[in-house]
C-alpha cells in the first residue's frame, strides 16, 4: 500500500483476510473513522486537493460514501447529494444501471439534487473496479453537471479503476489517500 505523502492513514486500515470469503483480504477503514486525529486527517487531506475546483456538490454512494461524503462537503463549502440504491429516495429520482461481477445494480439521485450549475466531485470509502463511482459519474454527467473528480481513501489499483474513470479525452481524475497495487 502506498499512502498519502502528508499522514500515515495505512496505519488505521486493518486487513482481515478471508473476509467475506476465502482468499479475499478485506480492507477495515473503520478504525480511520473511530480515530479523530486520522478521521480529521482524511477529511483535511480530501478537501485540500479539491478546494481550488470550484465545487458545489458532492456526492457520495452509500453507505460509506456518505461518511467519506458529507464531512469533505462541509470543509469545501459545498451540498452534499446521497446516491442510493433503488427505492431508498422519496422523491422523483434518475437511476444508472452498471455491471456487478455476479450480475447488475442501480444507483439513483433525487431528479433535483443537481442541475447543469453544479460543479461536483464523487467520494466514497474504497475504489475497486470503479463501477459504482463510474455510474454515479455517468447520472451526474446526464443531469448537465460538470464532474472534475472522483476522491477515496483506499483505491484497489490493481483492479484497474482508473482505466474506466479517467478517460483520456476527458479531465477527470482519480485521487486516492491509499494505493493498494
Amino acid at each position: 500500500m502506498k499512502g498519502h505523502a502528508m499522514y500515515d492513514f495505512e496505519s488505521h486500515i486493518v486487513d482481515i483476510p478471508d473476509y467475506p470469503e476465502p482468499g479475499v483480504v478485506f480492507k477495515d477503514i473503520t478504525p480511520l473513522f473511530g480515530n479523530p486525529e486520522a478521521l480529521k486527517a482524511m477529511v483535511d487531506a480530501l478537501a485540500e486537493h479539491f478546494a481550488d475546483m470550484g465545487i458545489t456538490k458532492v456526492v457520495g454512494p452509500e453507505a460509506r460514501g456518505f461518511m467519506v461524503g458529507v464531512p469533505v462537503a462541509v470543509a469545501l463549502g459545498a451540498g452534499f447529494v446521497p446516491a442510493r440504491k433503488p427505492g431508498k429516495l422519496p422523491r422523483k429520482t434518475v437511476s444508472e444501471s452498471y455491471e456487478l461481477e455476479y450480475g447488475t445494480d442501480s444507483i439513483e439521485i433525487h431528479a433535483d439534487a443537481i442541475s447543469s450549475k453544479d460543479t461536483v466531485l464523487i467520494l466514497d470509502d474504497l475504489v475497486a473496479t470503479g463501477g459504482t463511482v463510474e455510474a454515479t459519474g455517468k447520472l451526474v454527467r446526464d443531469m448537465g453537471a460538470k464532474l472534475v473528480g472522483y476522491g477515496c481513501i483506499l483505491e484497489l489499483a490493481f483492479l484497474n479503476p482508473r482505466k474506466k474513470l479517467t478517460p483520456s479525452n476527458e479531465d477527470i481524475e482519480l485521487f486516492s489517500l491509499v494505493t493498494v497495487d
